[in-house]
Parts: C-alpha cells; sequence; structure tokens
C-alpha cells in the first residue's frame, strides 16, 4: 500500500480514492505573565506531582517569559533552602533537563505564612506586589491548595479579606483539590465560604483523572468517529463497567483515608466523572459550561438509591492480609494510624442505572478498590450481541459480543474486540485492534498535573468540577454514606481483585469479566 506524505494528495488504494489529512489540533496556548502561590508548598503533594508538571511545563514550552511561583507554608525556609527542596522533587520525582533548573530556580522564592492569621496574609499581598512590579509580572495570581480540606475555608478568607481576590488588574483564581466536602452538607457549607469571597468563573476544582489522555479522548471518541456514536445508546449497550483498581494499600494516608474510605476518596469525584463522560450527550461546542452543563444532566439522571435496597446495588468490603507479589501486605486494620475496629471500606462495586432515553435499562458497573491484584483503571463497553446468528449451527447461540476497552491506566490505549474467521477451518474467534496512545508520538506528552495547571492559567474550566455536579453526586451518594457500612462489609485477601460476594453479585447481574 502506497504511503500518503502530502495532505493534500489523494490516491487509488485498493480500487479506492482515499485521502489523508494532518491531525486537527488546537495547539496549547502560552498565556499571560501569573504568579502562582502554592500554599503547602513543603508537603507531598508539592513535591511529587506540582514541582514535576512544572518543570514540565517550563521544558515544553508551555510557560510565559514572566512567571512566579512563591511557596507559602507554615514552615520556617528560606528562599535557597526552598528551591533546593524543590530542586530535590524534581530529580526524584520527575525528570529534570539539564540546564532547565538555571532557568526556573530565580522564578521561586518562598514565604511563611500561617493560614489562620490575617497578619500573614497581608504580607503576602504586599510580597505579591512588590515581586510583580520587580519582575514585570502584572496582575495575575493562582493560589493553589496543596494542603488538607479542613485549611480551604480559613484561606479563601484571609486571601479576601487580603484584598487577593479582587480582579481589578488581571484574574484571581483558587485552585482546589478534592475531597470538596465530607459530605453534601460540609460540600455546601464549603461552597458558601467559597462563593461569598469568589465567584464561580474564580474557582478551579481540581480532578487530575480528567486530565488523562484517555479521559479526554473519551468525547473525542464518542462524537468525532461516526462508526461509534450511533451505537452508544442502549439499543446496543448491554452494559459499561468502569473500573479503578489499586495495587497499593493506603501508605502514609491512613489517618485521612480512615476518615473518608473509598466512597468518599474515590466514587463521588473520579468515578463520576468517569461515568458522565461515558454518558454524557453531545454538547453543542467543546466549551467548558457547555460540556458541564451536559454533565450535569447526567448526574440529575442518576437513579437514587433507596434505603431498602442498598444491598441490592452495592457490596462493600475492606482488605485482610494477603500477598502482594512476593510479600505479605498488612490488613487495614493493621496499618499504621488506622482503628483497630475501623469499618471504613476499601473496596466497592455499585451498579447504577441513569433515568433518561439513551440509557434507560443499561447497568454501569463501578467498581474501585485498593490492594486489589493490579493497578488499572479503565472502562469497558460491552454490546450486545447480534440478534439472530446465521452462524448458530456452526457455532452455537452464543457467540461472543464487541467490547471496547479505554485502558486509562497504567498504560493509554483503546482496544476494540469483535469476532472474525480464524485461518484454515470454519473457525470462529475474537480478535482485538489495540491503539497505544503513545506509540509513533513524537514529543513529549503532559502529565495529568501538568495539564490541569495550564489549563488554570489559561482559565479553561473543561476538565474542573462546577458546584452543582458536586452537589448533586454526594446527594446520589448519601444513602450510601448514611448506612451503617460495618453490616455489610466483606474482607478481601490483598492481591486478589476484592470480596468474593462482589464477584458474585457482578456476575449475577450480568458483568460478564
Amino acid at each position: 500500500m502506497t504511503d500518503v506524505t502530502d495532505p493534500a494528495q489523494a490516491e487509488v488504494v485498493l480500487g479506492r480514492t482515499t485521502a489523508t489529512a494532518e491531525a486537527a489540533c488546537r495547539f496549547e496556548q502560552v498565556g499571560d505573565p501569573f504568579i502562582i502561590v502554592i500554599f503547602g508548598a513543603t508537603g507531598d503533594l508539592t513535591a511529587r506531582m506540582l514541582v514535576p508538571a512544572l518543570v514540565a511545563l517550563c521544558a515544553g514550552g508551555h510557560l510565559p517569559e514572566n512567571f512566579a511561583v512563591v511557596g507559602a507554608s507554615r514552615t520556617d525556609l528560606n528562599d535557597d533552602s526552598f528551591r533546593e527542596r524543590m530542586r530535590q522533587a524534581a530529580v526524584e520525582f520527575g525528570s529534570l533537563p539539564p540546564g532547565l533548573w538555571e532557568t526556573l530556580a530565580p522564578r521561586l522564592s518562598y514565604l511563611q505564612v500561617h493560614y489562620d492569621a490575617p497578619a500573614s496574609f497581608a504580607a503576602l499581598s504586599t510580597y505579591l506586589d512588590q515581586l510583580a512590579a520587580a519582575k514585570t509580572l502584572g496582575g495575575n495570581r493562582m493560589f493553589y491548595l496543596a494542603v488538607p480540606p479542613t485549611a480551604y475555608e480559613s484561606i479563601a478568607i484571609n486571601l479576601a479579606n487580603a484584598g487577593l481576590a479582587e480582579e481589578t488588574n488581571g484574574y484571581a483564581r483558587l485552585v482546589i483539590e478534592k475531597p470538596f466536602g465530607h459530605d453534601l452538607h460540609t460540600a455546601q457549607v464549603l461552597e458558601e465560604a467559597l462563593h461569598t469571597r469568589f465567584s464561580e468563573h474564580q474557582i478551579f476544582r481540581i480532578d487530575h483523572y480528567l486530565a488523562k489522555e484517555t479521559v479526554q479522548n473519551i468525547l473525542m471518541l464518542r462524537f468525532a468517529n461516526a462508526i461509534f456514536e450511533p451505537l452508544w445508546n442502549r439499543r446496543y449497550v448491554d452494559y459499561v463497567s468502569i473500573l479503578a483498581a489499586e495495587s497499593i494499600g493506603v501508605e502514609h494516608r491512613a489517618s485521612y483515608y480512615d476518615h473518608f474510605g473509598v466512597l468518599r476518596d474515590m466514587f463521588q469525584n473520579h468515578m463520576m466523572q468517569l461515568l458522565s463522560l461515558c454518558a454524557i450527550e453531545p454538547p453543542s461546542l467543546f466549551e467548558a459550561d457547555l460540556v458541564r452543563d451536559e454533565k450535569t444532566k447526567v448526574f440529575r439522571a442518576l437513579r437514587p438509591f433507596s434505603h431498602n435496597d442498598l444491598t441490592n446495588n452495592c457490596v462493600l468490603g475492606q482488605y485482610a492480609s494477603g500477598l502482594c507479589g512476593d510479600a505479605r501486605a498488612p490488613a487495614y486494620l493493621d496499618e499504621a494510624g488506622v482503628p483497630g475496629d475501623s469499618a471504613t471500606p476499601t473496596f466497592a462495586a455499585m451498579r447504577v442505572h441513569l433515568d433518561n432515553w439513551r440509557w434507560q435499562g443499561v447497568p454501569f458497573y463501578l467498581i474501585s478498590g485498593k490492594r486489589l491484584a493490579e493497578k488499572r483503571t479503565e472502562i469497558a463497553v460491552q454490546f450486545k450481541p447480534v440478534p439472530y446468528s446465521m452462524f448458530r449451527e456452526l457455532f452455537g447461540d452464543h457467540i461472543q459480543a464487541n467490547r471496547l476497552i479505554l485502558r486509562i491506566q497504567p498504560d493509554e490505549q483503546v482496544s476494540l474486540t469483535f469476532q472474525a474467521k480464524a485461518p484454515g477451518p470454519m473457525c470462529l474467534r475474537s480478535v482485538t485492534m489495540n491503539f497505544n496512545y503513545y506509540q509513533g508520538y513524537q514529543g513529549p506528552a503532559l502529565t495529568a498535573y501538568a495539564k490541569v495547571l495550564l489549563d488554570c492559567m489559561l482559565g479553561d474550566q473543561t476538565l474542573f468540577w462546577r458546584q452543582d455536579g458536586v452537589e448533586l453526586c454526594w446527594r446520589f451518594l448519601t444513602p450510601l454514606l448514611d448506612a451503617p457500612a460495618a453490616d455489610r462489609l466483606f474482607l478481601y485477601k490483598s492481591g486478589t481483585w476484592g470480596p468474593q460476594e462482589a464477584g458474585k453479585y457482578l456476575t449475577a447481574h450480568g458483568l460478564t469479566s
């Protein structure tokens, strides 16, 4: 077959005229000068995620010539010691190209800030004004809250009282990490605290899952390809399963995790967002509020759980000791910082339904847990079998149906399974076509955190939560959160795929694998 190298050229290939075109791209912009203040600058999130993301953005030419990064935390540091911490983090958790640190280091500085002290924020305001004047940085400010959620309200209040929420000379953006509250009530309390000081367009609620390449590709796969969208409905889809499996335990997050558990940590945010992208109706344009409007419609269509049928729709688990590779992993109750009588679930499998025209009757299975057999996040769209088989006398009535799998991690790829004849005698076999995101791709790809940081700088809220969506998801999960978990909590060995009861439940309800 002849390769077509000229995008405008057409060639006759196998008797048909085919035209090729270059990839349609919306290249990322370089934003205006800005200052980003990272609260919690000496913490784990900053070291593991934010520093490598900033390095990647700088290396890729995504940052303007004039920008500054100000670290802020309660720790007493000077600029040099802060820079050395950041350099070590860049080396340990990312990649530091030769010569890049000499470019980035002068743009880093540090200020000790006590989050509940108004005087600290008055000093921060003065410092930012002086820094902007000295380095020609303008009035754009981003405030990234890499701190425990309990500190969000006091930081927001003190920022506003110091005049740092005003947008008279540029933007002022508040970036917060999940969880957005502990339940519906606390989410609403947090919303009131933030919105009395910042407008919705100023608040960027991060869900880094949405910045992963495969997740971003869901909408393009569905709405830019005529071969998928006509089949993406109750007529052709048997079920959709969404799996987010972690092989690690709670690690150093025991005190946080025991307070939240898998439902709050994974289902209220990541799993709901993945569900919404699978089920969303096409927006009229790829714009932030139009996309989020359609997501909100999905959340509104979630069939509520009643207190009487929780057992029929959700299985909870907690990991026990077991083999993970060659090592024996401790039980959740034996983890440092976990109470010995904790009933916090580390695993959940649930079946949800959407009461709307497109998805009526199609179950969505959401499964997530810690200390499972392997790290894997994927979405599987199981299509219905053919309504009538002309091959039934040869192969029987049960011909395997098609399946589309969107693998999000560890290796981002798309695979489609379908039936084909095997070479030789008349035999039917399942074959799979695979597409790997980075095969044949030239150039560095942005990590999820680099992507969300860049979108914050550009003011693009497409990949971020909106408050109405946050509250709708909390409302949906409330019956599960209110019901005592201990009464329906099953143990499972570390290194397995969860409780046996979950496997039986999913199989009984039609999940084939």
